[in-house]
């Protein structure tokens, strides 16, 4: 039976990430989209959020409460979270993904894939929150992270 418990053979490692959103609709379309993209599955459903599992790291999306500040990956607090693709064609499907999509933005287009110095996807979620696939490199090895 799998839990939620730490494992301490995991130790130091990520157990999950939980996002809050203002228009859940839209996050749970773009999140579901793409975390089922990068072989995550659906956890949880229930009527004020979702999550997705991918072994033992899951990815939790909540209804925000009603607040008159936006998020802002500027200012201090989380800016991004970055996944490892599979290869340098699911970054690539990824990004054609996004540029179709109107839930979410392709950033630095103009210097993908390239834009921070290694192959990788940078966009931006329904939340304006930066989202970062990397690729590995061109000899299948993991490609540099900022």
């Amino acid at each position: 039976m799998e839990t939620d418990h730490a494992d301490p053979a995991r130790a130091g490692r990520l157990h999950h990430v939980e996002l809050y959103a203002s228009d859940l609709d839209a996050s749970i379309a773009f999140w579901g989209w793409l975390l089922g993209e990068l072989g995550y599955e659906e956890k949880s459903d229930w009527e004020a959020g979702r999550s997705w599992i991918n072994g033992p790291t899951y990815v939790v999306l909540v209804q925000a409460d009603a607040s008159d500040r936006p998020f802002d990956r500027r200012a201090a607090g989380l800016n991004h979270l970055a996944f490892h693709a599979a290869s340098r064609e699911q970054v690539d499907e990824l990004a054609a993904g996004v540029r179709e999509r109107d839930d979410a933005t392709l950033l630095y287009g103009d210097r993908h894939p390239f834009a921070g110095g290694y192959y990788a996807l940078y966009c931006e979620d329904p939340e304006g929150l930066k989202v970062e696939v990397v690729g590995p490199d061109a000899d299948g090895t993991e490609s540099g992270s900022g």
